[in-house]
């Protein structure tokens, strides 16, 4: 007699039904091909946990970054966007919310939606530990089938380490490190460079 318990059966969403939910949930998801996933989420006996929000030294880092690109881009046709700017994967079908993101040139909207983009240049995500794993590898694999975009960019907010995958002209990216708070990190696309110090100005770890 079998006596182990039941699986719990998942439950998948139309996109639009996704959206109508979110609109009433206390905390922001993604939308991974049918499945509704938490932003900020933990892993408690396989069961994904929704969690408050990012650590003060992780939301530190995001605002550095941001303004830094922010003041870098005026007079451009850039622009600099928080995490509040939800990104649409059209050929993945899912939609995520990037911690930074740049765009370069006119908003491009999914299916006439003015709350979800489908064009961004740059994104930027603030990693921790636990989810530094699913930033490096699952998010880049769907954010790269996003054809505009040029930079991907992963900062440490445990250690000092950042690194930016840059899309070459043959289509391969190409990954550049930094680990010293003396150097500049670069931004090819947007012929920018930000110093390390800056991006982890007041951060203590």
């Amino acid at each position: 007699m079998n006596t182990s318990p039941a699986k719990k059966e998942k439950k998948y969403y139309t996109y639009e039904e996704y959206l109508a939910l979110e609109e009433k949930a206390e905390y922001k998801s993604e939308y991974h091909d049918g499945e509704i996933v938490p932003l900020f989420r933990e892993v408690i006996d396989g069961e994904v946990v929704a969690m408050a929000g990012g650590s003060p030294d992780h939301s530190l880092i995001s605002v550095n970054i941001g303004s830094e690109l922010r003041a870098n881009l005026k007079g451009t046709p850039c622009k600099v966007y928080s995490s509040d700017l939800k990104i649409r994967v059209v050929k993945a079908g899912r939609s995520f919310y990037g911690d930074t993101t740049v765009i370069c040139g006119e908003l491009e909207y999914y299916d006439e939606n003015k709350n979800i983009i489908t064009n961004p240049t740059i994104i930027v995500e603030v990693g921790s530990p636990s989810t530094a794993g699913y930033d490096r590898f699952d998010k880049f694999f769907f954010y790269r089938q996003t054809e505009t975009l040029k930079e991907y960019v992963l900062i440490s907010s445990d250690k000092i380490y950042v690194e930016v995958f840059t899309l070459q002209e043959s289509g391969k990216w190409l990954l550049s490190t930094y680990d010293n708070l003396t150097e500049d990190v670069e931004f090819e696309s947007i012929s920018v460079k930000i110093p390390m110090s800056e991006i982890y100005d007041r951060v203590n770890f």
